[in-house]
């Protein structure tokens, strides 16, 4: 079968013939129709313990053996990805996707919406609060804002480098103010777009730009910390903690018939509160384009049609 094979650690994948993944107990064989690609893939394929030769994992949607339309995390059994024309994943990760779906929203209501819904409701937002979305311009971070929003929040505030992105999403309503980082009045900028201060900040990003978000929070605050792209340390001033609480929060590490009723939900989330990203789209051949984009931060969603 033709698949996007990763050959080494550190290597770029190749569009290239794979052995096809034979049944097995406990596990469904899917033909693949979409795929998606996502920052976690590209750490994972050179994660100690991975062997080579694998194809890319990634999230999917295709066809079960029953005819089932059905989604799947970034779980195949190894070496074996959603970025090829079949794969295998374990039964219970196996998800029939509703017919009034598509299958980029169901790839996108997976994992980034996953990271996104946990820490928010973690956080225990009260209605009309400010919530701060760092690195608000990706994936993960649009569905933020919009579900910040529809937990009740009264003001979002995106912050990100991209000027353009942030634009984007302030003209189309997603975020209420943008901040765009990376200038040494990061700071003030903060300060000025949280007014009396930011109740509640969703950290994708940690480093300095979580320190710098910190000192425009009020008390009470609630700094919700789950990725590490700015930077795994931080030189922390307990003082600017001071009546806030930080949390580092885990969203993947969860039972699958937890993670699908998180799923389930936010599909049925995404069809009221009309959830809305942006999208790149790929064909299985422009694997290696799709992956380039991913490490080089695509500002949306990848995905890939393997077939049709």
């Amino acid at each position: 079968m033709k698949a996007a094979v990763i050959s080494e650690r550190g290597a770029a994948p190749v569009v290239q013939e794979f052995p096809e993944p034979a049944s097995q107990e406990g596990a469904v064989l899917i033909d693949m129709d979409t795929a998606g690609l996502g920052g976690w893939d590209v750490l994972g394929a050179y994660r100690l313990g991975v062997q080579y030769p694998c194809v890319i994992r990634g999230e999917g949607v295709g066809r079960a053996p029953d005819g089932r339309r059905v989604y799947f995390g970034e779980r195949s059994v190894m070496p074996f990805g959603a970025w090829a024309e079949r794969t295998l994943v374990p039964a219970d990760e196996v998800w029939d996707v509703p017919d009034d779906v598509d299958d980029k929203t169901a790839i996108t209501m997976g994992i980034a919406a996953t990271g996104a819904l946990v820490p928010l409701e973690r956080a225990n937002i009260q209605r009309g609060e400010q919530v701060l979305v760092l690195g608000a311009t990706g994936t993960l971070g649009q569905v933020a804002l919009q579900l910040a929003r529809y937990l009740g929040a009264g003001r979002v505030v995106a912050a990100a480098r991209s000027v353009e992105t942030l634009q984007r999403l302030k003209t189309r309503g997603i975020a209420d103010e943008v901040v765009a980082l990376g200038s040494e009045n990061d700071v003030a900028a903060l300060k000025d777009a949280a007014g009396d201060g930011f109740d509640v900040v969703l950290d994708l990003v940690c480093g300095q730009p979580m320190l710098n978000a910190l000192k425009a929070t009020r008390w009470g605050a609630r700094i919700m910390t789950i990725g590490t792209g700015a930077g795994r340390q931080i030189n922390l001033d307990i003082a600017d903690l001071l009546f806030r609480t930080l949390s580092c929060v885990g969203t993947g590490q969860r039972p699958p018939a937890d993670r699908r009723a998180i799923w389930e939900r936010l599909l049925r989330i995404a069809h009221t509160e009309n959830i809305q990203v942006d999208y790149a789209d790929y064909t299985l051949d422009q694997a290696a384009e799709a992956w380039a984009s991913q490490i080089a931060g695509p500002h949306a969603k990848i995905t890939a049609r393997i077939r049709g």
